[in-house]
């Protein structure tokens, strides 16, 4: 992949949504939860007022609305910016 973020933006790739099943029946994709834990698989340099602390390979938590999706080789992605980020898990 040749993608690399700008300024304070990071590139996630999401955590696979868990299958749920209710009695036996299986939920659909669209009625998943989305999930709220992913990788950082790419990051910018940072601005001048902001020193970007995530770095490749980092798990992190973020928001539910954060982010924009985009696919990219047939993967779901989201590009968000650093504020977008609550955590950092060990």
């Amino acid at each position: 992949m040749n993608i690399k973020p700008l300024a304070d933006r990071v590139l996630i790739e999401p955590a696979p949504a868990e299958t749920k099943t209710i009695g036996g029946i299986i939920i659909p994709d669209t009625a998943k939860e989305k999930p709220l834990q992913g990788i950082v698989v790419a990051a910018g340099k940072g601005t001048k007022d902001e020193e970007m602390i995530l770095k490749e390979g980092d798990k992190v938590l973020y928001g539910k609305y954060a982010g924009t999706e985009l696919e990219l080789e047939g993967k779901k992605y989201l590009i968000m910016r650093q504020s977008d980020v609550v955590a950092i898990m060990g």
